[in-house]
């Protein structure tokens, strides 16, 4: 069984690798049967690789501007190196080891041998990353990795160079007929042929030339060759034009999928927009509310101040007439322990006349004096008694603090007359 061997560099597109995406040529249920032989973070593996050269080169440099701070992004940049490379090993094509078919499976047995032994034969090509596609027409295997080169004179000890680590294997450009990267990708080749040998497959390939054939017999295998190359090439051609088909087909689906959720933000942005509408004129309507209830606010407020103000003066005015009453009292008071004291000498004075001159005239006309001086003390009393009654329903009228003055008033004299007791 003879197939061809298809060795070709690739975009490196990761996301089409892990099948982050569906490209439109894949079949999307057999994608569970890709395999997936090495999945190392991009980024985790630069900080492997170049962490320790790049401390080193920046720890050299006596200005800071010359420091890089990521030689992950700083090579991200670059027009000179690329963060990675790729390339895509095919063994057959779809007519002969399609899908499905015995030799398919045979083709991942190989491609499975191949990375490992493409890990062992080219240690200065990191490999992050390897899958073989079962999803599409031919099984195929994306290798996926990271050149470096060592003992650098210029720049980082070690750092990212296709041509260094290539030049580590022994291979130096001759020219544009024949670079570093062609020589490689034929040692490859010699290598995947050597598995498939392993499995009963011969690699279907150009003659060599020999030197002893006749000139026609030359002519007619340069042209054998020409065709056969030109069959390779188309060979390569159709791998290359399934890749960009799968690329185009990628491409539109992202493009298809950016449009809807162009859309979507839009009708988003226009609901938003709505709602902020809505609500600017809700906040205008609150707000005109909102200054009516300060206009009565402050209509209310100046008419509490008033009644304050008002409350102040009834306040001052009670304060007066409690004090003037104050002074009725105590006048009153005055008044009716005098009258209680001259009364009570009066008493005395008769009981001791009566004592000494029993049934005297002269006593009958001086208690008949002292009855008229007494009737006097009585309406005296009756008198302060109603200036006393006018006072309470005075101070009846006017309330503090749940109390009232007349209330207040006699808690006072109580307190007045305890203080007289315990004198």
């Amino acid at each position: 069984m003879e197939r061809t061997i298809s060795f070709m560099n690739g975009e490196g597109s990761l996301g089409h690798n892990t099948r982050a995406f569906i490209a439109s040529n894949v079949d999307a249920d057999r994608t569970k049967d890709n395999i997936t032989l090495v999945n190392e973070n991009l980024k985790q593996v630069y900080h492997k690789l170049y962490d320790d050269s790049l401390k080193k080169y920046n720890a050299k440099q006596k200005r800071k501007g010359r420091q890089i701070k990521d030689y992950y992004e700083k090579i991200s940049r670059s027009k000179q190196e690329k963060l990675f490379y790729e390339v895509i090993v095919q063994i057959g094509n779809r007519d002969d080891t399609g899908v499905g078919s015995e030799a398919a499976d045979i083709a991942v047995k190989v491609l499975t041998d191949y990375v490992e032994l493409f890990i062992s034969r080219n240690p200065q090509l990191y490999v992050f990353g390897a899958y073989i596609h079962m999803d599409e027409e031919t099984p195929h295997v994306h290798i996926d990795f990271v050149p470096f080169s060592t003992d650098n004179k210029r720049g980082l000890e070690t750092k990212n160079s296709l041509k260094g680590a290539l030049a580590s294997r022994g291979f130096e450009s001759e020219g544009k007929g024949n670079t570093e990267w062609q020589q490689w990708s034929e040692a490859e080749k010699e290598d995947i042929a050597i598995i498939m040998e392993k499995y009963g497959i011969s690699w279907k390939k150009l003659d060599t030339h020999k030197p002893h054939l006749s000139v026609l017999d030359y002519k007619k295998q340069e042209r054998s060759r020409e065709v056969k190359e030109l069959e390779q090439e188309l060979e390569d051609i159709g791998v290359v034009i399934e890749l960009k088909e799968e690329r185009e087909a990628r491409l539109n689906r992202e493009i298809n999928k950016q449009e809807l959720q162009l859309k979507k933000n839009r009708e988003e942005a226009e609901k938003t927009l709505s709602i902020i509408d809505y609500l600017k004129e809700k906040a205008l309507d609150e707000g005109k509310e909102q200054e009516k209830r300060n206009k009565y606010l402050i209509a209310d407020n100046q008419e509490l101040e008033d009644v304050i103000t008002d409350k102040k003066e009834q306040l001052a005015d009670l304060q007066a007439a409690l004090a003037r009453a104050h002074t009725v009292f105590d006048k009153a008071d005055e008044e009716l322990n005098r009258a209680r004291e001259e009364l009570a000498e009066v008493r005395k004075l008769r009981s001791e006349l009566i004592a000494q001159v029993d049934g005297d005239y002269y006593l009958k006309e001086e208690v008949i004096r002292l009855r008229y001086e007494n009737q006097n003390l009585k309406e005296e009393n009756e008198g302060l008694r109603e200036k006393l009654e006018k006072a309470y329903e005075f101070m009846k009228k006017f309330v503090i603090e749940g109390k009232s003055v007349l209330d207040k008033f006699l808690e006072w004299i109580g307190e007045k007359v305890r203080e007289g007791r315990e004198r």
